[in-house]
């Protein structure tokens, strides 16, 4: 299994808030000293302007380099332009590892799921799943799937890829909960809605649900969006999950047997490493089991 990464995505910060560099930094430490399964490690690829503009506007591209505050949840940083198309070139790379058949993570900030076409919000200043999406459609896949598990409904994956021909978008994640929308399906986009405080075995059950949308779809490649806030003592949302249910859930996804990269969007806890780790030995196993 490969993990993308760049350290230069620590290198913006500020104080107090939760989407900080420890989540990454922490993570890479104790994937670096876990002994269940055999990592590789690859830096991204490069991204071009081209890349960015099939899915973004040429004003929100150019608004990552412009020194005003893009959204209060979303500041700008001296280097974020330069963060934020790693955490893009981090997603194609993960394309490329899907393509030769590896199973690939990246493991980048800022995430993206949050930025729609032509708005920064969220943490999120560029939308790497959809970006990495629209590149596999150029490279001619022709049925692409984006499955989000992290607990924040992806508004801005959901946005660019209404209704677009050959691609579908799943989505389990709280409500009510920030941003407020993913309350129906439509079209191509097919959500689940989780109340707050759902039992375990519950949204076990609604994963399944999800996972079996996504059977239906048939796809030729899969696209997660690996949030980790959905974990009991994520401060950020009012969920009941442990790392065993991400590793049943990695093991789901595994076991799915479409070719599969994985990129890391929220989860905020102290316990990320773990989550992370526990998503990634499940995925791991679920794959081996076919």
């Amino acid at each position: 299994m490969k993990i993308i990464n760049d350290e230069r995505c620590l290198e913006y910060q500020q104080s107090g808030h939760p989407e900080r560099p420890a989540r990454v930094s922490r993570s890479i430490k104790h994937l670096q000293a876990q002994h269940e399964i055999s990592l590789d490690w690859e830096r991204p690829s490069s991204v071009g302007q081209e890349q960015l503009i099939r899915v973004h506007t040429k004003d929100l591209v150019a608004q990552l380099d412009q020194p005003f505050d893009l959204d209060p949840d979303t500041p700008y940083f001296p280097n974020i332009g330069e963060c934020a198309r790693l955490s893009v070139g981090a997603a194609l790379k993960a394309l490329d590892c899907a393509d030769r058949g590896e199973k690939a993570f990246s493991l980048m900030r800022p995430p993206g799921h949050h930025a729609t076409q032509d708005k920064i919000m969220g943490f999120c200043y560029l939308n790497n799943i959809a970006i990495a999406v629209q590149e596999a459609l150029n490279r001619g896949y022709e049925r692409v799937a984006v499955y989000d598990f992290d607990v924040h409904h992806g508004n801005g994956t959901e946005a660019i890829l209404h209704n677009k021909p050959g691609t579908a978008f799943f989505s389990i994640h709280q409500h009510p909960c920030f941003p407020g929308t993913g309350t129906e399906s439509f079209g191509n986009c097919y959500n689940f809605p989780v109340r707050p405080g759902t039992p375990q075995e519950e949204y076990r059950g609604i994963f399944e649900r999800s996972l079996d949308a996504l059977r239906d779809f048939n796809p030729q490649l899969v696209a997660v969006s690996a949030g980790f806030d959905a974990y009991r003592k994520d401060p950020l949302s009012n969920e009941t999950l442990e790392s065993e249910d991400f590793q049943w859930l990695g093991e789901r996804i595994g076991r799915l047997g479409y070719p599969t990269f994985s990129l890391l969007e929220g989860g905020y806890s102290d316990d990320l490493p773990e989550l992370i780790l526990a998503y990634l030995v499940g995925w791991q196993k679920g794959s081996e089991s076919l």
